[in-house]
């Protein structure tokens, strides 16, 4: 199971682990914008004095260095900052598959699965809402029926466009 970004087993904390451990900021710097470095660098310059006092004292300055990459990572990405969850927790397998596909350097199964996906959901939704489609027009509950499965096809579809629209205009390589 893959971790996201706000889990302690997530590549930001297992990041920040390591550049403790070798004393190097440069492991988890790459997943901090630019303009909240200074931040990350300030605590990491206090962590790594506090954690020679004792075994407890690094322990707790270790868990506030992660909460501050993780903070100055969600902050960087536009998303509010809720604490750090503990590890282990279930994504569903996209994370997986998005995983495996960097590590093989192949995109083929990833976008398989995401293609099923998006194809069975819609294909779903269609379906629901044209068998619904030809009701009795003094038959109010089967109205409502189809009314509410041609809303949610609407709602479905345009969802997705907007979500693909929105990551598109963010995305700039």
């Amino acid at each position: 199971m893959a971790p996201l970004c706000d889990t302690m087993d997530g590549p930001v904390v297992t990041a920040a682990e390591l550049a403790l451990e070798m004393e190097n900021i440069n492991y988890v710097i790459p997943y901090i914008k630019k303009e909240y470095e200074r931040e990350l660098r300030d605590a990491f310059d206090r962590v790594v004095i506090v954690r020679e006092l004792s075994g407890e004292a690094a322990e707790v300055a270790d868990y506030w260095f992660f909460e501050t990459a993780v903070r100055l990572h969600m902050l960087g990405d536009g998303k509010s900052y809720n604490g750090i969850k503990h590890s282990g927790l279930n994504w569903g397998p996209v994370i997986n598959k998005a995983e495996e596909a960097i590590e093989i350097g192949d995109k083929t199964v990833l976008e398989e699965f995401l293609m099923n996906l998006i194809e069975e959901s819609f294909e779903n939704r269609f379906e629901d809402m044209m068998s619904k489609k030809e009701y009795d027009l003094n038959d109010v509950d089967a109205a409502r029926d189809y009314i509410t499965a041609m809303l949610e096809f609407i709602r479905f579809s345009h969802e997705l466009y907007n979500h693909i629209e929105k990551t598109n205009q963010n995305f700039n390589p």
